[in-house]
């Protein structure tokens, strides 16, 4: 199982570089170059924040994509959902349907607890924690101020 695709981990690097120059318009081209992400992935999760209002999109000389969130009110949950679907840790992998025996199954009621605490984590993980975690030296090489 994969918690994190990868059209999500583009999303979450891109926007942690974003985050990191909130006043910048960031071309695709430039943001491939600095990130290393691929292009054609990137272009189309760049294009899906801005269909969810998290990025906005400016066409012309000078333009890219910036910022329209807050990176403290962009949420990794949110993210995930966003690329991936309503997090569900309790879809069953043995079967195409929906299992019959969902109502009793035990391992189903433990997964489901635990997918109630990942998520809470989630819900409370943003785009701000995850460039505040890093150490504060590089914080200060890169320009980044806490908020």
């Amino acid at each position: 199982m994969n918690l994190i695709t990868r059209d999500t981990d583009y999303a979450v690097r891109a926007l942690c570089y974003m985050a990191q120059r909130p006043e910048q318009a960031l071309s695709v081209t430039a943001l491939c170059a600095d990130s290393k992400l691929p292009r054609p992935y990137l272009r189309r999760v760049l294009q899906t924040l801005a269909r969810h209002r998290i990025l906005d999109s400016c066409r012309g000389q000078g333009g890219g994509f910036r910022l329209r969130k807050d990176p403290a009110r962009i949420f990794l949950a949110d993210l995930i959902e966003a690329f991936q679907g309503r997090i569900d840790f309790t879809r069953c992998v043995f079967r195409a349907s929906v299992c019959q025996h969902q109502a009793a199954c035990p391992l189903r009621k433990k997964i489901k607890a635990i997918e109630s605490k990942a998520v809470d984590e989630l819900r409370a993980t943003t785009i701000l924690s995850l460039i505040s975690d890093q150490p504060a030296a590089e914080r200060r090489r890169k320009g980044v101020r806490r908020r």
